[in-house]
């Protein structure tokens, strides 16, 4: 009997040891009625479990008129991930549904608004290039930065 308590409580331990290591890391960002993100450069900690993206739109103009997303994938993956969200259309917010080069995206935004996703940031991997970059038909060429994990 006393080692199955000693189990349990060797368990417990464990469990509220692996949250105490959990670090969740917020990166905020805007977009404006110029199609420009205000930063080229997003740092990702190596240390973060959980990475959270906030986008506002700091501009006036509609979504339909000057929407914004945030989408994230390798840098390889960015010319693809752009032409099929134009395919994927306005109502799947320019992103290709349930596409496995997409590592993580927001909604379509427009003037005053903000949006936000989380996503695990084991989805990083060492030594990869990414970027992040608006999936509205023609920003991508200007509204693209690099993300960094260091």
């Amino acid at each position: 009997m006393r080692n199955s308590i000693g189990f349990v409580v060797a368990g417990f331990v464990s469990l509220v040891a692996g949250s105490a290591l959990a670090k969740d890391c917020e990166l905020k960002l805007e977009g404006n009625d110029a199609m420009q993100y205000n930063t080229k450069e997003l740092v990702v900690a190596k240390d973060c479990t959980n990475v959270k993206i906030t986008l506002k739109h700091s501009g006036k103009l509609p979504k339909a008129a000057m929407g914004h997303n945030v989408v994230i994938s390798t840098d390889k993956d960015t010319a693809g991930v752009t032409g099929d969200g134009a395919k994927a259309g306005v109502a799947n917010d320019y992103v290709p549904k349930d596409d496995k080069r997409v590592i993580a995206s927001t909604k379509l935004v427009g003037g005053g608004e903000e949006t936000s996703t989380t996503f695990k940031a084991d989805a990083l991997k060492a030594g990869e290039s990414y970027k992040f970059y608006c999936t509205f038909p023609g920003h991508a060429g200007v509204m693209v930065g690099v993300l960094v994990v260091k």
